[in-house]
């Protein structure tokens, strides 16, 4: 008889790095693959934070630190809360994690028993689902339009029936897609009315093209807001993010954190510090994704691909492609094998409707960018023909 097999690592896989690992299978073969798939950075850590790793190596012993972290990394996480949304957050409600998605779990564990319901936008960041998924909690998907800008709002959550949880993105993956001040207010005073704990994902606040990113803590200390390193601050590998948390999820959070992860690691923190002080670098970084940006506003449409998503932030644009492909995944497949450029299916987003999208994603080098636009322009060309 064969040994039993849990259902909770029974969850969809995270089709992006499925199209990462074929990829890489193509570069290893010898040809130049360009890596408009995946969500990270092409820019190294800030050259302040690479300097205070290289301190902590040779002065510290780099063992394990409180769960929540190192305190001179709440207080700096703290002020920058304060110096972004002119709030004033207690360093005690701060916790640094591994990543955001080790904040994501800690917080999904905190607050929400098996079978509690928990909505939020398709598209969306598919770790979301397959992490509720897993932990036995239902994803209420909602069905989320252009007209909305992709976001949720009370009358769609008025729709989705009885909720203990809402999830929201601003920024969001896929779309970049951002709320307004008058959204993100009406969202946090739908969940208080309706005792729905609010978990707000802020990691990719401080990459914005126009407006800045508003943050739940403006409006509330009940929320949990999650924030990381890994995108703004260019520190994917480092594996480091933070929550805010309200006071009565503070205890359960630290408790779970000791037992799942003991603590972040201590030479990510222990540089991280130094991040806050990196943003003339940083800004940069930002000058950098709004030429990418424009330059694929220009000529994504010379490829066919016209219909994009207002992208107000982030590092991605969101494309329908109903008027090519049925079927997202198998265009992915194409444009990589016919071009060399690797895309993501919008079916990691949505599961439903996503098979007519695809994300682009400019987070890689310029000089990649503006090649893969050349290469998929002439594809589209060919095509024609």
């Amino acid at each position: 008889m064969p040994l039993k097999v849990a259902r909770r690592g029974q969850v969809p896989p995270f089709i992006v790095m499925d199209v990462l690992r074929a990829a890489n299978e193509k570069a290893a073969a010898g040809e130049r693959v360009l890596h408009l798939e995946v969500g990270q950075p092409g820019t190294p850590a800030p050259a302040g934070v690479r300097a205070a790793a290289a301190r902590a190596l040779e002065g510290q012993n780099l063992g394990y630190t409180d769960a929540f972290g190192i305190t001179p990394l709440r207080e700096a996480i703290a002020r920058h809360c304060e110096n972004s949304y002119g709030v004033q957050v207690s360093p005690g409600r701060v916790a640094t994690t591994v990543g955001s998605s080790g904040g994501f779990l800690l917080s999904f564990l905190a607050a929400f028993e098996a079978g509690d319901r928990v909505a939020l936008a398709a598209p969306g960041y598919p770790a979301y689902r397959n992490i509720l998924e897993a932990l036995g909690i239902e994803a209420v998907l909602l069905e989320t339009e252009l007209e909305h800008r992709f976001q949720p709002t009370p009358e769609l959550l008025d729709s989705a029936g009885p909720l203990d949880g809402l999830i929201i993105a601003s920024p969001s993956n896929p779309t970049g897609t951002m709320l307004g001040r008058e959204e993100m207010a009406a969202l946090v005073q739908w969940c208080e009315s309706h005792d729905v704990r609010l978990i707000s994902d802020e990691i990719y606040h401080g990459i914005t093209f126009g407006e800045r990113s508003v943050s739940a803590l403006e409006f509330t200390d009940q929320a949990v807001v999650v924030n990381s390193f890994s995108k703004y601050f260019s520190m994917t590998g480092w594996r480091l993010g933070w929550l805010i948390l309200p006071e009565d999820l503070l205890r359960s959070v630290e408790c779970l954190a000791q037992n799942l992860f003991i603590s972040p690691p201590s030479l990510s923190q222990a540089a991280a510090v130094a991040a806050f002080e990196c943003h003339a670098e940083l800004q940069e970084h930002l000058a950098g994704y709004a030429r990418k940006r424009a330059l694929l506003l220009e000529e994504l449409p010379k490829a066919g691909f016209g219909q994009l998503a207002p992208a107000d932030g982030a590092f991605y644009l969101y494309a329908d492609v109903g008027h090519l492909t049925g079927d997202s995944e198998a265009l992915c497949r194409q444009l990589l094998d016919e071009t060399g450029v690797a895309l993501t299916p919008g079916t990691d987003f949505d599961p439903i409707r996503g098979k007519h999208y695809l994300r682009f994603s400019f987070a890689a080098a310029e000089d990649d960018i503006a090649e893969a636009a050349r290469r998929l322009i002439d594809w589209h060309e060919r095509r024609r023909r």
